[in-house]
């Protein structure tokens, strides 16, 4: 159970901010209706993960295999949940799944697995080492790396805003 109510979402001042993010969402996520608490914070959230999730040129494959992974080190299960479906319609596979939860990158590539070993040392340990990241710049352009490290970075910030706050499944 949320921490805190979830914001009125029938507010005047926020019709417009919560019809964009139903148009954008398809509907209102419990995390948007916690976030409307603070409309500033929740348009710019729905500005920077659109930037990730919409407008970056990574795999969409990849960028939610970045995801599932920040949820299962975060043990974030509503961002698990949320991005499950995604992520096989982007075709990572039940096998890719399974390996994401227990740290078993054998069933990826030599790139998705230089790029989840940066996801772990993100979320675990801040500073990547050289060597991880000397992989991740083997497999990776500039602008991949840029958009790797932001998707890390932004799905590490939704799961501890999930976990904190403790946001209800949908």
């Amino acid at each position: 159970m949320a921490r805190i109510e979830y914001a009125d979402t029938s507010r005047p001042e926020t019709r417009p901010l919560v019809e964009r993010i139903e148009r954008e969402r398809s509907s209102l996520p419990n995390l948007y209706r916690m976030l409307l608490n603070s409309p500033p914070v929740a348009q710019g959230w729905l500005a920077y993960l659109t930037a990730i999730r919409q407008q970056s040129g990574l795999p969409a494959k990849l960028r939610e295999m970045l995801i599932l992974r920040v949820a299962v080190l975060n043990q974030a299960d509503y961002e698990f949940e949320q991005h499950l479906p995604v992520a096989l319609r982007a075709g990572c596979s039940q096998v890719q799944v399974e390996g994401l939860k227990a740290g078993d990158f054998t069933a990826l590539d030599a790139g998705e697995r230089a790029a989840m070993r940066y996801c772990d040392e993100m979320t675990r340990d801040i500073r990547v080492q050289d060597a991880t990241f000397a992989a991740v710049r083997e497999a990776f352009d500039d602008k991949e790396i840029v958009e790797i490290t932001a998707t890390v970075a932004a799905y590490n910030m939704v799961s501890r805003f999930l976990e904190a706050i403790q946001i209800d499944h949908e």
